[in-house]
């Protein structure tokens, strides 16, 4: 991969590429974003932050994700309602048995061509063909399914068997917060995609392991970072 190309900014590539960590990494807004940097003493305005994580945001999620390894054949999916520009609309949803977010799509409806989109995302970018596919009740899946012929890896069953993705919901739920809901159906698509390989190259179940190894796993972490900014 080519590296990044920083020339042209004013400011140094340290300084941005810390910053669009810290907006992607934590809940943060991108005035929150501005004080941090101030405190270091680092005068940028929230605007060119923003800037700054509309043009490499994308281009370091992708390298990012090349870097991962093969999630599982185990999909949970799911959908959530929410408000973009004043509109109701549904982030359809995929993470794997281990909690990768495998891709998320900002869709108008609530309906087998909305699942259908999903479903043929999935099977065209992921590197591994699914084993299962876990649901919650919503018919549009099984439709979906059906016309793919994909049925017999169907296990649609109640909420509590798709607790990893409903889980999942949590992260997206607390930045809509705290940007006070997306602005506008692209805006929201580009975060959320952004947001999903940082989120995966960073989401560490520090409950389910050691001191040492959640160590490891954060220079791991880092230095998968390290060389996507590179």
């Amino acid at each position: 991969m080519k590296p990044l190309s920083f020339k042209r900014h004013r400011f140094p590539a340290e300084v941005i590429r810390h910053a669009v960590w810290l907006y992607f990494r934590f809940s943060l807004s991108f005035r929150d974003v501005e004080e941090l940097m101030a405190q270091r003493g680092i005068d940028v305005s929230y605007e060119t932050i923003r800037c700054w994580t509309i043009k490499f945001g994308p281009l370091i999620a992708r390298r990012l994700k090349k870097r991962r390894v093969p999630p599982t054949g185990r999909w949970h999916l799911d959908e959530m309602v929410c408000k973009i520009g004043g509109r109701r609309m549904y982030l359809w949803r995929a993470v794997d048995d281990e909690g990768e977010v495998l891709d998320v799509v900002v869709q108008r409806r609530r309906d087998t061509e909305a699942a259908l989109k999903l479903i043929k995302r999935l099977l065209r970018n992921q590197p591994v063909e699914p084993e299962t596919i876990t649901t919650d009740g919503l018919a549009s899946y099984g439709a979906a399914l059906d016309q793919l012929e994909l049925r017999h890896l169907h296990r649609p069953g109640r909420l509590r068997d798709n607790n990893r993705v409903e889980n999942s919901h949590l992260p997206i739920r607390r930045r809509e917060r705290q940007q006070q809901r997306f602005k506008s159906q692209a805006s929201a698509q580009r975060f959320l995609t952004t947001h999903a390989a940082i989120y995966n190259t960073f989401n560490i179940q520090r409950h389910f392991i050691s001191r040492s190894i959640l160590r490891r796993f954060r220079v791991d972490a880092d230095t998968a970072w390290v060389a996507a900014v590179a």
